[in-house]
């Protein structure tokens, strides 16, 4: 076998490089989703204080459960386990709350 080219069942193996590659990709994509929840965290900020200045509360279950059912649907769109998607957007919901109520 020269150059680990295979796994010895005749089936190509990744270069060094080729997994450099992903790797690096997938540091792109995890930069991406950071900024992604900044600008989400930003956005609730502003919805938060329009909360502030109208009086209305904090927790919207109604408009939680349409970000759920938006995110599960997204994640069967993009073929993703929607368990995983929809446990993230209880986190960044959860987020989002905490910092609201602490403006407060």
């Amino acid at each position: 076998m020269a150059d680990n080219d295979t796994d010895g069942r005749g089936t190509d193996r990744m270069t060094d490089a080729e997994l450099d590659d992903l790797r690096e990709e997938i540091r792109s994509i995890d930069r991406e989703i950071v900024e992604l929840i900044a600008q989400r965290t930003y956005v609730a900020e502003s919805i938060a204080a329009v909360k502030r200045e109208e009086g209305i509360p904090t927790t919207d279950e109604q408009q939680e459960a349409a970000v759920m059912d938006r995110a599960g649907e997204n994640a069967e769109r993009f073929d993703v386990d929607s368990n995983l998607v929809k446990a993230v957007f209880r986190l960044l919901i959860e987020l989002n709350k905490v910092e609201q109520r602490e403006s407060r």
